[in-house]
């Protein structure tokens, strides 16, 4: 059951990476987000999710 958590946590996180990168932010900024997510793959994501980059929808 552990591996279940680990793989939806290894999805997340390569969803929120994926979102970062589209965004218009610096990329000093996305590299920093990235590497939040990447070290703290559990409470990075939720830091991410409340105070992250949004992406730009094109109108």
């Amino acid at each position: 059951m552990g591996w279940l958590f680990s793989v939806i946590i290894f999805v997340l996180d390569v969803w929120a990476i994926a979102q970062i990168i589209n965004t218009n932010t610096s990329t000093k900024a996305k590299l920093l987000w990235i590497l939040l997510i990447l070290v703290l793959p559990v409470i990075g994501f939720i830091i991410w999710y409340f105070a992250g980059p949004k992406t730009s929808k094109p109108l």
